[in-house]
């Protein structure tokens, strides 16, 4: 059962950006739940990307997307976003949301709740 959806993958070239945004299905995000983002290469191991609980003002980026990739929030719209700013070559992936109650949990990659994911490429 996909209990969250993400949407806006797709084609960029390289150096430019992409939006990302992920909706709860059939709810609304669990109060003070914390969020993050993953993705995953082919033959490569999922990577963390990033992960906000923003009652506790925690957001963490992983070192590759540090500085390019911006973690945000539309409460009345029930979506956290994952903008990716100059887009590079390695960063093509599938990209998954997550959430769980627990931060460490969505740190350490084992949120409860995952989506289907969102393909990303990146044209150079």
């Amino acid at each position: 059962q996909v209990q969250l959806v993400e949407s806006g993958g797709g084609l960029v070239q390289a150096g430019g950006s992409l939006r990302l945004s992920c909706v709860p299905s059939g709810r609304t995000f669990l109060s003070y739940s914390s969020k993050g983002w993953f993705r995953q290469a082919p033959g490569k191991e999922r990577e963390f990307v990033g992960a906000v609980s923003w009652n506790r003002g925690i957001i963490l980026y992983g070192d590759s997307v540090k500085g390019r990739f911006i973690i945000s929030r539309d409460n009345v719209k029930n979506t956290v976003y994952l903008q990716m700013n100059s887009l590079k070559p390695e960063d093509p992936a599938v990209y998954y949301c997550a959430e769980d109650r627990v931060f460490e949990n969505i740190r350490n990659g084992r949120a409860e709740y995952w989506g289907q994911g969102s393909q990303v490429t990146v044209s150079s």
